[in-house]
């Protein structure tokens, strides 16, 4: 048999082994493989700790929104009904209005009215004034007109006694 380089390959490598066996490396190897399961199933306990947090939190933001919802739409059903109240208050404000603005305003054309009938019966009084004044003045003159003031003096005479 002849001993070729392979051989002291495989001696070099089961002394090698060895070697390390008797240093206990494969104890240093099994000791941070195990370390380093144990830091995986912190982590993956951690992960899912932190899952089922995320979870709760997402429950209760939904939560959340639901009653911020309702309240939203609480919120815009009494902004409706305050909204319908006031144009109720104002339609009856204004209908009030319109009665006072017209019955003042009927008040100042009644006013109007009777005001232009007394001018149009100062004017009227003054015309017939005038010409009764013009119709005497031809008729009074000469002895009727004599006679005439003759005859309203003595009845004034009579009146103020």
């Amino acid at each position: 048999m002849e001993i070729g380089a392979e051989f002291y390959v495989l001696l070099g490598f089961i002394v090698f082994v060895c070697g390390l066996g008797y240093l206990g490396v494969h104890r240093l190897v099994l000791k941070s493989l195990d370390a380093r399961g144990e830091q995986i199933t912190a982590e993956l306990s951690q992960a899912t700790k932190l899952r089922e947090e995320a979870v709760a939190l997402l429950a209760s933001f939904e939560k959340k929104k639901i009653e911020a919802e309702a309240q939203a739409t609480r919120i815009v059903a009494e902004a409706r009904a305050q909204a319908e109240q006031l144009s109720k208050d104002a339609q009856a404000r204004m209908a009030d209005f319109v009665v006072r603005r017209t019955k003042q305003a009927e008040g100042k054309i009644a006013f109007a009215e009777a005001q232009a009938a007394a001018d149009v019966r100062a004017a009227a009084a003054d015309h017939a004034a005038r010409a009764a004044e013009i119709v005497l003045r031809g008729e009074t003159q000469g002895p009727i007109g004599a006679e005439l003031i003759a005859s309203d003096i003595a009845g004034l005479k009579a009146r103020l006694n």
